[in-house]
């Protein structure tokens, strides 16, 4: 009789989503670019300042004059938060689970962050249905993060 020898199945990945894919994408790129411009804002403030200035007489843009009220620490922290931001969408993007609480932790604080550096009397609505409208998208995926 012939012995019969178990192979052992070869581990699968499992496989991401598309759509937490294209998720991930998007938040390297909008994420990583405000974190890139907000830290060099921190950095060069003065300057910042001086083009903003220039901006506010020559085009009268709306809402340009509360880039005036903030100071550096805003820029540095929000920095600080789009990088918080990205580990988590890299944490997800390698299917991990608890990078959708930090990405989740971090949205909200960039959420709150104006109100507490600017003075603001409430959060952006737009910035609350974008993030939300990411966070829910995020979370649809969580069945397939471990």
């Amino acid at each position: 009789m012939e012995e019969l020898t178990q192979h052992p199945l070869p581990e699968t990945k499992p496989k991401r989503p598309n759509l937490l894919t294209v998720l991930c994408i998007l938040t390297f790129i909008g994420s990583g670019m405000n974190m890139l411009s907000s830290l060099i804002i921190a950095g060069f403030y003065d300057t910042f300042i001086e083009v903003v200035q220039v901006f506010a007489e020559k085009f009268k843009l709306p809402g340009i004059d509360s880039l005036l009220e903030a100071n550096p620490r805003y820029f540095l922290f929000s920095g600080l938060f789009y990088a918080g931001a990205l580990v988590g969408a890299l944490l997800m993007f390698r299917l991990k689970k608890a990078g959708f609480h930090v990405y989740t932790i971090f949205q909200i604080l960039l959420i709150l962050s104006p109100m507490y550096f600017m003075h603001l009397s409430g959060p952006s609505i737009p910035d609350i249905i974008f993030s939300g409208t990411f966070i829910l998208l995020y979370s649809t995926n969580l069945k397939f993060m471990v």
